[in-house]
């Protein structure tokens, strides 16, 4: 899956402050920015603690809508990975400590770690839980739009 999420801007209203309004239609969201590159950057800030908020209180994150010409937005690397391994964890149904027992840990403290999009881990720890799903990590290099 890839966490690419199509977003709306649209002008805000100068009795409003003005600034560009963007809609996140997969997440029935908003955030908006004084200019295109400050509202593009608090886009990704917000989707970033959308995902967050999802993978903390242990509930599904939408798959993305298609495009359609509207422009997108993807969280960070580290936080989309996280939210790839939730995502495998919550489909294959595997709890924390299943998936702590497969990595070879006594508790659930690195599990919840590599879960956590607030606590940086590293890559090779994200990779050994994903494999240990049946899954690896992807990346795919694009330009900025």
């Amino acid at each position: 899956m890839r966490f690419d999420y199509p977003i709306e801007i649209e002008p805000l209203a100068s009795e409003d402050g003005g600034g560009l309004l963007v809609r996140f239609p997969d997440w029935h969201s908003v955030t908006d920015g004084d200019d295109l590159a400050e509202a593009l950057g608090a886009a990704v800030d917000c989707l970033e603690e959308m995902i967050a908020n999802r993978i903390n209180r242990r509930e599904g994150i939408p798959r993305p809508s298609p495009a359609r010409g509207r422009r997108t937005i993807s969280p960070g690397g580290q936080v989309a990975a996280k939210a790839a391994l939730w995502l495998a964890l919550t489909e294959q149904g595997v709890s924390l400590n299943e998936l702590a027992r497969r990595l070879g840990h006594d508790s659930t403290l690195q599990v919840r770690r590599l879960l956590d999009p607030r606590h940086a881990s590293r890559p090779e720890l994200i990779d050994a839980a994903l494999a240990a799903l049946g899954k690896r990590l992807v990346v795919e290099l694009a330009d900025v739009a």
